[in-house]
C-alpha cells in the first residue's frame, strides 16, 4: 500500500482501478538481430493491430463528434500503408539487423522531420501524424497498453499532466479521477474534473514507472491523498463513503425545478460553463437555467486543421435546439496560453498568458474571426444563442470587432442567409477592461466577469504555475472590490452583469455576490444544485 498526497482540484472520493496515461516519448534501444524474417514477421502483427486500433478509434469518433474530426484516423491508416514508410523500416531491418522498434522509431523521426521542413502547411501538419503511428508501432511491438478509453471499463486516469487538447478527447463517462504528476488547480483539466463532479488530485509525487495499469486504488479529494492498493479494511471505509456522497446528492436532486431565489425574495440566474457539444447532458442533468460559457476553443483543439463553417454551425445549432429556448452564451474561441494548436503557428512565447491569444488573434486574423462570426449569426435562427468576445482591454477594440461583424452581416444578407442579431457582450478579465467598465458598459448588452485571468493578471501569479498556487488568492479584496465595480457599472447602463469564472462557485462568497448584485453565476454544471442551495438559505434582499 503507498499513500501519497496532492493538491485536491475538487471534493469527492472514489476506489477504483487505475488507468496510466504514459506520454509516447519512449526510449527505444538499438538491438542486434540475427533473424530478419522474424522481426518484420512481429512488425506485421503490430501493424494488423494498429490497424484494428484506428477502426475502433475512427468508429468511436465518428459516432461522438462527427466525419470530418473521425477523419484524422482514416488519414493515420493510409499513412500506415505508405510504400515509403514501411520501406524505409524493412530495408533498415534487413540491412542494418536491427530490432523493429528500433527501425520504426528511427523511420519515424526521419519522416517527420522530413514533414516538418516542407513548406506546405498540409504536409508539415502530417510530421504528427507519422510521428503518431510510429509511436502506435513502437507500443505494439513492446507490448504497452494503448490506453483506449473507449472500451477500459471506468478507471482512475493517472497522468504526468494532462492538456486540454488531451482531456477533451477523452471518453468522460469512462474516467472515475484525475491524478497528475503536474499540473495546476486552476488547469483547464482540473475546470473539466469540477465540471464532471469527479475527485481529482495534483502535483502528486509519483513515480509513474511504478505505477500500473489495472491496480486500485483510492482518490480522496477531501483530505488530497491517493492510495495504491488499498487494504480490504481500506476498501471497505472507502465504500461507505462513497454511498454517504451518493445521499448528499441525492438530496441536492430535490433542488431541480427549484428557483434560484433567497428566502426574502433575491432572485438570480445559475447558468453552467461547458467546454463542448457532449457536455450539454451535464447542463441538463443538473438543471441550470441556460449555459453561461460555452468554450468554442474547444472545437479547435485536437486536431490538425481549423473546423469549418458549417461544423461550427453544426456544433453551436445543436446547443441552442437542445437548450430549448434557455441561454447559451458562446464565447468566441479563446486560443493561446494554455492551450496551444500547432496549425495555429503561434511560435513560442516568453510569456503566453499576456501574449498573442483571444481576441487578439481575431483581430489580427480576421478571417479566422469572420468564419467563426458566420458559423453563430447562423445558429442564432435555432435557439436563444449571445455571444461574448474574451480578452478585451479597450472601448477601441469593441468598436473594431463590431466593424467586424457588421462585414459578416453584410456577407450573409448578400447570400440571403438568414440570421438574427444576438445579445454580444464581453468578458471582463484584465484590470484595464475593468477600469473602463464604465465606457464598456454603454457599448455592450451584458458583462461576464472571468474570474480566473483576472485575479492572474491582478495578483501578477501565473495560474497554470504550480509552485504559485499558494499565492493565487481570488478571495484578495482587490478581486472583490473589482467584481463590484463591474456589476455597479453595468447596472448604471441598465445591462446586466455576471461571473463565468470558477469563483462563481465558491460557496463562501455567494452572499456576498448577492449583496454585490450580481445578476447570474455561471459555474460547473456539478456545482449548480450546490449554488442554489447557498442562495435559497440565503436572507439576502
Amino acid at each position: 500500500m503507498v499513500k501519497l498526497s496532492g493538491k485536491s482540484v475538487y471534493k469527492g472520493i472514489v476506489l477504483g482501478p487505475v488507468a496510466v496515461l504514459k506520454k509516447d516519448d519512449q526510449q527505444v534501444k538499438r538491438v542486434k538481430i540475427t533473424d530478419a524474417d522474424a522481426e518484420l514477421g512481429r512488425l506485421g502483427k503490430a501493424g494488423e493491430q494498429a490497424r484494428e486500433q484506428l477502426k475502433a478509434l475512427y468508429d468511436k469518433a465518428l459516432k461522438e463528434v462527427g466525419e470530418a474530426s473521425a477523419a484524422i484516423f482514416e488519414v493515420h491508416q493510409m499513412m500506415l500503408e505508405d510504400e515509403d514508410y514501411l520501406e524505409s523500416i524493412h530495408n533498415m531491418i534487413r540491412t542494418e539487423m536491427v530490432n523493429a522498434e528500433y527501425a520504426v522509431a528511427v523511420t519515424g523521426d526521419n519522416f517527420s522531420e522530413m514533414f516538418a521542413g516542407m513548406d506546405d502547411e498540409y504536409m508539415k501538419a502530417r510530421a504528427a501524424d507519422v510521428k503518431d503511428i510510429s509511436n502506435r508501432l513502437v507500443r505494439n511491438l513492446t507490448g504497452q497498453q494503448d490506453l483506449d478509453l473507449a472500451s477500459m471499463e471506468p478507471s482512475i486516469i493517472v497522468a504526468d499532466d494532462l492538456s486540454p487538447s488531451e482531456t477533451v478527447q477523452m471518453d468522460k463517462s469512462k474516467i472515475l479521477a484525475f491524478v497528475t504528476v503536474h499540473g495546476s488547480t486552476n488547469s483547464h483539466t482540473s475546470i473539466l474534473a469540477r465540471m464532471m463532479n469527479i475527485p481529482a488530485l495534483v502535483s502528486v509525487p509519483l513515480n509513474l514507472d511504478e505505477v500500473h495499469t489495472g491496480m486500485k486504488a483510492v482518490v480522496d479529494g477531501f483530505s488530497g491523498e491517493v492510495i495504491f492498493e488499498p487494504s480490504e479494511e481500506i476498501c471497505q471505509a472507502t465504500e461507505e463513503r462513497v454511498r454517504e456522497e451518493q445521499e448528499k446528492l441525492q438530496l441536492l436532486h430535490t433542488l431541480k425545478g427549484k428557483e434560484n431565489v433567497t428566502l426574502a425574495g433575491r432572485k438570480i440566474n445559475i447558468y453552467a460553463n461547458i467546454g463542448g457539444v457532449g457536455d450539454v447532458g451535464y447542463v441538463l442533468e443538473n438543471d441550470a437555467g441556460g449555459i453561461g460559457l460555452f468554450r468554442s476553443e474547444f472545437l479547435y483543439l485536437g486536431r490538425d486543421d481549423f473546423p469549418t463553417e458549417e461544423e461550427q454551425f453544426s456544433a453551436y445549432r445543436q446547443v441552442v435546439q437542445t437548450m430549448a429556448g434557455k441561454k447559451v452564451i458562446i464565447r468566441t474561441l479563446d486560443i493561446g496560453a494554455d492551450k496551444q494548436v500547432d496549425y495555429f503557428n503561434l511560435g513560442n512565447e516568453d510569456n503566453p498568458a499576456m501574449g498573442y491569444r483571444a481576441i487578439r488573434i481575431c483581430l489580427k486574423q480576421p478571417d479566422i474571426f469572420k468564419t467563426q462570426l458566420r458559423a453563430l449569426l447562423r445558429a442564432t435562427m435555432y435557439g436563444n444563442l449571445s455571444i461574448m468576445y474574451p480578452m478585451i482591454t479597450s472601448v477601441d477594440e469593441v468598436k473594431r470587432i463590431y466593424e467586424i461583424v457588421d462585414e459578416v452581416k453584410a456577407e450573409l444578407d448578400e447570400a440571403q442567409v438568414p440570421y438574427k442579431v444576438p445579445e454580444q457582450g464581453i468578458m471582463i478579465e484584465t484590470p484595464a477592461a475593468v477600469m473602463v467598465s464604465d465606457d464598456l458598459a454603454e457599448l455592450v448588452d451584458f458583462f461576464s466577469i472571468g474570474t480566473n485571468d483576472l485575479t492572474q493578471y491582478t495578483l501578477a501569479v501565473d495560474r497554470q504555475n504550480a509552485r504559485l498556487d499558494d499565492f493565487y488568492n481570488p478571495h484578495h479584496k482587490a478581486i472583490l472590490r473589482m467584481i463590484q465595480m463591474v456589476v455597479d457599472s453595468a447596472h448604471k447602463a441598465g445591462k446586466w452583469a455576471g461571473i463565468c469564472g470558477e469563483l462563481g462557485a465558491d460557496l463562501e462568497l455567494t452572499e456576498e455576490f448577492l449583496k454585490m448584485g450580481l445578476d447570474e453565476l455561471s459555474v460547473s454544471p456539478s456545482m449548480v444544485l450546490r449554488v442554489r442551495k447557498a442562495v435559497r438559505e440565503s436572507e439576502i434582499a
